[in-house]
């Protein structure tokens, strides 16, 4: 199945706002505004839908109402995109409710986000074909927020298809999050530096690395690995039969090592592994463990994922350390990284 592009975005694009997972509550609507101007000076036309500026059961609104918004915006013609405020966990409650074979008869739109975002991201592109973009949620997007990866998010998803976009990784990151209800305009506090970590031996050398993109969030994608949802061995030998290979990125939200060792075991179980040509491993968002007595996130990816022999590079711009990478499911990418210097680069090819 080749990657169907949705139509750049530009001025006069409509965006429709829609929390399929978590809600706004109404302590954090100063943050949302802002986030939602942001869009609004670049020219596009912002919708927002009933399900957003609630929060109730740890979600918007019931599962019931949560799809059935996000399955009219998916097959309305006049929506060029939908950004949900940010993830949360039970996405998985909207994914079982999409009609599959509605969806593929409707005109491809992005769909942008990361964390619980992953639960929809992913298999749209599985099942759809259709690319979708991992990267900063509208939370993210407010005045002042203006490290290069994050800035550039709206000039890159202008891209038309067959056009490529170049991002290097940071320079710094940022290691605790604001709180937004005490401090909504509060861009990243950016105070780490960003530093590639090779797994194992095949990723400790320079690296020009190629192939389609596919990934997302540990925490919710583990859930999805032994279905049709979650077919990503599928997609790898999909794209092999087309003479392409597969970049696999992955990052951790909040899982502690030895529950990220037993998601990392279970996708190899599953074959997630399999046939890829490099790992791609964000900056761990769980809290840090101190005690030397204890496994830590780098020695649980490492005793998981370090016997593979593709590359596996840790601590790249993905995921709940902003800044992160845009990353296009099922686009083509090329990360490069002379394997001396703090981090490389990536490309991404939209065909």
């Amino acid at each position: 199945m080749a990657t169907i592009y949705p139509a750049p975005l530009h001025p006069g694009s409509r965006i429709a706002v829609t929390a399929p997972s978590s809600g706004v509550a109404p302590r954090l609507h100063a943050r949302l505004e802002l986030a939602l101007s942001v869009l609004r000076a670049r020219g596009f036309l912002v919708e927002e839908g009933r399900c957003l500026r609630q929060q109730q059961d740890d979600a918007s609104a019931p599962a019931t109402e949560r799809a059935a918004e996000l399955m009219a915006l998916l097959l309305r013609e006049d929506v060029d995109a939908i950004v949900p405020p940010w993830g949360g966990e039970l996405a998985i409650e909207v994914l079982q409710r999409l009609d599959w074979a509605a969806l593929g008869r409707a005109r491809p739109k992005w769909l942008l986000g990361y964390s619980d975002t992953s639960t929809l991201l992913l298999p749209i592109t599985l099942h759809l074909g259709w690319a979708t973009a991992h990267g900063p949620c509208l939370m993210d997007l407010v005045p002042g927020q203006d490290d290069p990866l994050t800035a550039s998010l709206f000039e890159h998803l202008a891209t038309p298809a067959g056009g490529r976009f170049v991002q290097a990784a940071s320079s710094r990151w940022q290691r605790q999050w604001t709180d937004f209800a005490s401090a909504p305009q509060q861009p990243y506090q950016l105070s780490e530096t960003t530093v590639w970590r090779p797994v194992n031996a095949a990723a400790a050398r320079p690296l020009d690395l190629q192939g389609r993109l596919i990934g997302g969030c540990i925490d919710t994608l583990m859930h999805l690995a032994a279905s049709r949802d979650g077919d990503v061995p599928g997609f790898v030998l999909r794209a092999a039969a087309r003479g392409e290979a597969t970049l696999l990125y992955l990052e951790n939200a909040e899982l502690s090592p030895p529950a990220l060792v037993r998601a990392l075991r279970g996708l190899r179980a599953a074959g997630w592994f399999d046939g890829v040509a490099a790992v791609l491993i964000g900056r761990s968002g769980a809290e840090p463990v101190d005690d030397p007595q204890r496994l830590d996130d780098a020695r649980a990816v490492d005793q998981s994922l370090a016997d593979l022999t593709c590359p596996v590079l840790a601590d790249l711009d993905i995921g709940h350390r902003p800044p992160q990478w845009l990353l296009i499911n099922g686009a083509m990418a090329r990360l490069r990284w002379d394997g001396r210097s703090a981090a490389g680069t990536l490309e991404q090819t939209l065909a």
